[in-house]
């Protein structure tokens, strides 16, 4: 019988969120400050066969079932179809998420490489909004990486957007017609405490409640089992699709919590608020075994807390933002 991943609350992970760059081709302002970042050496990233042996270990160890490749902008990372062939034939659920632009190039290279799933991150559909948050004229790129993306073969395409108040909220609707039209999954996100600027306040966040409250009053809904997903999903009552809520605020699922993460830099997270980080890329190049590093991931798996406390007088902010942890 296979070891599990296990803390000390009784929860058993087996989603692994691997991040392989803290680069993007993007500047948005919630994931990077505005100054700039200081990017990690190539020297210091793992290499994809560091990447390899640990997805390797976890899933016949400790039976991780899905790997989600993240950045900053993990197409960004060169031969990137290379890695995906090695973690493909791992047989986990495989996905991706990324900011979309240069997917009407490599989306085919993806899904031939043998990536199952992909997610797309985009907060807005109105062009000098997606200017203004991005540092980048792209919008007419995502929108073709999304299409292409469908043709290749990779179903369902979901597209993530988190609603930021006073910044976006007035797009909600648009996204979920955007959606239906075509045919594609909109996950609707609260806006976290990750922001690079440390700008973030509650005030900022518009509420799962409000988000189901306004779309409700427009289409009829469902739910649908949620599981162990992050995203509380709803179908609609008169016709094929559907959308999802990630209430990470408002209506913390860390009981339900699956999820460990891993940063370009080689440091093992057992939340995305940890504001502890695990050196497994000292251990992998000091000719640690595989039974030392799997001692060392279940010890810190074992001391994951119970929830991320947002919002409360005991929440301490991680020091790093989105793109360095990855989503």
């Amino acid at each position: 019988m296979e070891d599990q991943l296990i803390d000390t609350y009784g929860r058993v992970h087996r989603d692994l969120r691997i991040s392989i760059t803290d680069r993007c081709n993007f500047r948005c302002q919630y994931c990077m400050p505005e100054e700039g970042m200081e990017w990690t050496p190539r020297e210091e990233l793992l290499t994809f066969e560091e990447i390899e042996r640990l997805a390797k270990l976890l899933v016949y160890r400790f039976g991780i079932e899905s790997i989600r490749l993240t950045g900053g902008e993990p197409t960004v990372r060169a031969n990137l179809s290379r890695l995906i062939e090695k973690l493909a034939k791992l047989e986990v659920d495989l996905s991706l998420t990324t900011n979309g632009a240069t997917l009407p190039l490599v989306a085919k290279d993806l899904y031939d490489a043998g990536l199952d799933r992909i997610n797309i991150s985009l907060d807005t559909l109105k062009q000098e909004r997606f200017k203004s948050l991005t540092k980048r004229d792209n919008l007419q790129q995502v929108l073709q990486g999304i299409q292409e993306a469908k043709a290749v073969g990779f179903d369902p395409v979901k597209i993530n957007m988190v609603v930021m108040k006073g910044v976006n909220d007035d797009e909600i609707l648009d996204f979920v017609s955007f959606g239906r039209e075509n045919n594609v999954v909109v996950r609707f996100i609260e806006f976290m405490p990750l922001d690079a600027d440390q700008s973030w306040e509650k005030g900022s966040v518009v509420s799962q409640e409000e988000m189901l409250g306004l779309i409700s009053q427009h289409y009829e809904l469902e739910p649908v089992f949620r599981g162990s997903s992050p995203a509380a999903r709803w179908r609609f009552v008169d016709g094929p699709g559907e959308i999802g809520i990630i209430a990470t605020v408002s209506e913390a699922f860390c009981d339900s919590c699956d999820r460990i993460r891993l940063t370009a830099d080689g440091k093992f997270r057992n939340c995305l608020f940890a504001i502890e980080e695990f050196d497994v890329r000292k251990l992998l190049r000091s000719d640690a075994s595989d039974d030392e590093i799997a001692e060392f991931l279940s010890e810190a798996v074992g001391r994951k807390w119970a929830g991320h406390q947002i919002g409360k007088s005991v929440f301490i902010r991680p020091s790093k933002s989105m793109s360095q942890i990855g989503g």
